[in-house]
């Protein structure tokens, strides 16, 4: 309808889909999670062997497990990328309803390989953690939703999304993880907001959030302790954030050299949250500087390329993704300079972890195709049309 009302660049008879794909993708964005990948595989090598050796692996078993995932990643991101909106949409629906159930039989079914969060399905060869699939096509349906309620006799979408948000946050909250529900109710407020949102709304679900946080404080061991390490004024160095913060000074602004850093012996997560503390030690301050950017060139050139878009339904979906995406790094990152409280966050594309680099690749993939130039003219146009 949008293209009958106001137009449309023609497009080629029979032009082949790998070539109109090339030219419409954004392959700086493509170019940068590429960038990501291999410094992710560069930080593996360091960062996995000193857990192999602790549970009696080969010294590469974690980074050829993450060479296998990450290149299936990166395929399944190359394959949502050259979908249409519409295609996308649709396979998201269905996603979201497959994830939605597989996180409520997650207590009942779920394990905690003893981390004491029930996050993850355990498969035997590799486990999976449903709430890292759920995020992103959560985001699609959600801005789905709030689209077609801008519509003329249009369904509540904005209501409906934010009962499911609700219910998305608290399952979330029970398995405890408070970092996937902040993620998740961010990136639905960041859509609530672009969507046309009251402020006054807005604050109301703000203080709404501050009251269920002292509610969780005072009934959640778990999550108190958790705040009493962030407001703490010092740190004791034999936790993982004494550990990272150590690292990070040591590494200085070049590093201590290659294969020198001694926080992957101390840190069992050092491959996964805290590779930043990896990557400050052994490289300083240049290969996060380098990796930050890499992040702020993905997320500002999707928002800038979404801001021309007309389809509301496009740009609410592809905000929510790209910010879903930032904010993550921004989580792991301020993690490990204790800017932020212990969230258990992988940094996307560098961290290892089968789940969540596939379903990074997911998100990233569905970015792509919204970003993608499409023979629909830009939101400009229409203001052009009606300047007399």
């Amino acid at each position: 309808m949008t293209e009958m009302v106001y137009g449309a660049a023609p497009v080629r008879a029979g032009d082949p889909v790998l070539p109109r794909w090339w030219r419409t993708v954004d392959k700086w964005s493509m170019s940068a999670i590429l960038i990501l990948f291999g410094i992710g595989l560069l930080l593996g090598l360091a960062a996995s062997p000193p857990l192999a050796a602790r549970n009696g692996l080969d010294s590469f078993y974690y980074v050829q497990r993450q060479v296998f995932f990450g290149g299936l990643s990166i395929l399944v991101m190359l394959w949502v990328s050259m979908l249409s909106p519409a295609l996308v949409r649709r396979l998201a629906v269905l996603a979201f309803f497959a994830a939605f159930a597989s996180l409520v039989v997650l207590p009942f079914l779920g394990t905690d390989f003893g981390k004491g969060a029930v996050r993850w399905y355990s498969l035997g060869f590799a486990s999976v953690q449903p709430s890292e699939f759920l995020k992103p096509v959560f985001v699609v349906f959600a801005a789905w939703l709030m689209a077609a309620s801008q519509e003329v006799n249009g369904p509540p979408g904005k209501s409906i999304s934010f009962v499911l948000v609700i219910m998305i946050v608290a399952l979330l909250a029970l398995q405890p993880d408070f970092g996937q529900a902040a993620l998740t109710l961010f990136a639905w407020g960041v859509m609530y907001f672009v969507a046309g949102a009251p402020i006054f709304l807005l604050v109301v679900i703000a203080a709404g959030v501050v009251g269920v946080g002292m509610t969780a404080y005072n009934a959640s061991e778990h999550f108190a302790r958790r705040i009493d390490g962030f407001l703490s004024p010092e740190v004791d160095p034999r936790t993982q954030l004494g550990y990272a913060t150590n690292a990070i000074q040591e590494g200085g602004f070049f590093g201590v050299g290659v294969g020198e850093g001694q926080v992957k012996w101390s840190l069992p997560d050092a491959h996964t949250d805290f590779i930043i503390a990896v990557a400050a030690e052994e490289y300083g301050l240049v290969l996060v500087i380098l990796i930050i950017a890499l992040y702020t060139l993905i997320v500002s050139r999707s928002l800038f390329r979404l801001m021309r878009e007309r389809d509301p339904f496009i740009r609410l979906a592809g905000t929510g993704l790209a910010c879903m995406f930032g904010v993550q790094a921004m989580i792991n990152m301020g993690v490990a300079v204790r800017l932020l409280p212990a969230k258990g966050m992988t940094l996307p594309f560098v961290s290892y972890g089968g789940s969540s680099l596939i379903a990074g690749g997911i998100a990233v993939g569905m970015l792509l195709a919204f970003t993608r130039k499409r023979p629909q003219g830009e939101i400009a146009d229409i203001f052009q049309r009606r300047v007399p």
